[in-house]
């Protein structure tokens, strides 16, 4: 399993497929990590309430841009309630409060990162793409609705 781990975080922190900027966002979102110095700026275009493409930029270490680079592999083609949803679940898997198997299966790739919990000082460097997917997926929605 460490193998695998080690695999997957090296291939999305060296060949990130969604490492760029995205012309015609319609949403952008800057998160940080001070402790650590990662920092990432999501970007989103929607079609209706489905994810159609999604981008980010930003520096950071490997399990921070790994991290971001698999979340968004995830998020397209979701509405936002499903990714907000998917945010949740890997949230609540890292945080552990969440460690059913069956429930955590729509994470997919995500899941290599499980056993980031065991490692406190690496939980916000993981975290750090989805808690501000979350966010930005909240101004969506509520910019929808006031629409």
């Amino acid at each position: 399993m460490t193998d695998l781990y080690n695999e997957i975080l090296t291939e999305h922190n060296m060949h990130p497929c969604h490492k760029h900027e995205l012309a015609n966002a319609d949403f952008h979102r800057h998160g940080i990590n001070p402790t650590c110095g990662d920092e990432i700026t999501l970007s989103l275009k929607l079609s209706g309430d489905i994810i159609e493409a999604a981008a980010f930029s930003g520096i950071g270490c490997a399990i921070s841009q790994a991290s971001t680079d698999i979340m968004i592999d995830l998020m397209l083609g979701n509405t936002i309630d499903e990714a907000k949803t998917l945010c949740r679940l890997f949230i609540g898997m890292i945080q552990g409060t969440i460690t059913d198997e069956n429930e955590l299966a729509p994470l997919d790739e995500a899941l290599t990162f499980k056993n980031i919990a065991k490692m406190p000082a690496r939980v916000k460097c993981a975290t750090l793409s989805w808690h501000t997917m979350e966010a930005l997926l909240n101004n969506a929605a509520a910019q929808a609705k006031s629409q």
